[in-house]
């Protein structure tokens, strides 16, 4: 398994044969480590261009939704390095002699307005050193996500702009993964307590990994 970092909100870190980063955020120091950035929208706290300067190097690869090809490109990224997804759209990749194998997901509120269907962003099952993971992005319990397949799942429990702990452990109950990893709760929204709350209810047999307090 890849050494997983959460630093806040869903800012993620998966470290392995290759450095991927996932919405970064309040990244403190620079790093400059990417081999790829995964963007899943533009809201502030998943889209922060001063961030992802502290992560990027000259050859790092972003695999953003189509509509943030623009935002990315204003940051002086290369066209070459910018990689534009789709919900239901597949691409694989390879950086440092390492195959990336990625499939871009809906992410989406069903009735509230923050993150609407239309706009085509994006959740991502990526699968490297022979481990898939599926980061959610910000979005509700969608059960059109139902047939993703992954060894590890990282999803929102906030509530408000997401699913809350209940609804994304019924849907986690469902989604069955290896392994489930809470995300979007304890800062900006949710309590710090919502980890545990959502551990839980979490059926026997799927390990929870609780990395934000």
């Amino acid at each position: 398994m890849s050494d997983i970092r959460i630093n806040i909100q869903s800012s993620i870190r998966i470290g392995g044969s290759a450095t991927l980063y996932f919405d970064p955020l309040s990244i403190s120091g620079s790093n400059n480590d990417a081999d790829v950035v995964f963007i899943t929208h533009d809201h502030s706290d998943h889209f922060s261009p001063r961030d992802i300067e502290k992560v990027i190097k000259k050859d790092t690869k972003f695999v953003v939704p189509l509509s943030l090809k623009n935002n990315v490109s204003k940051m002086g990224i290369a066209d070459d390095n910018i990689i534009c997804m789709e919900p239901n759209m597949t691409k694989d990749i390879e950086v440092n002699s390492t195959s990336i194998h990625i499939e871009a997901v809906y992410a989406y509120n069903k009735i509230k307005p923050f993150h609407p269907k239309r706009n085509k962003w994006v959740g991502y099952v990526v699968t490297v050193d022979g481990e898939s993971y599926y980061v959610a992005g910000d979005t509700d319990a969608l059960d059109e996500n139902l047939s993703v397949k992954c060894d590890v799942a990282l999803v929102p429990i906030g509530g408000l702009f997401t699913m809350d702990y209940k609804d994304a452990a019924q849907w986690i109950n469902k989604l069955k993964p290896k392994k489930v990893i809470p995300i979007h709760y304890g800062s900006i929204i949710g309590d710090a307590s919502y980890g545990e709350k959502f551990k839980e209810l979490i059926d026997t047999g799927i390990e929870v990994e609780i990395l934000l307090s």
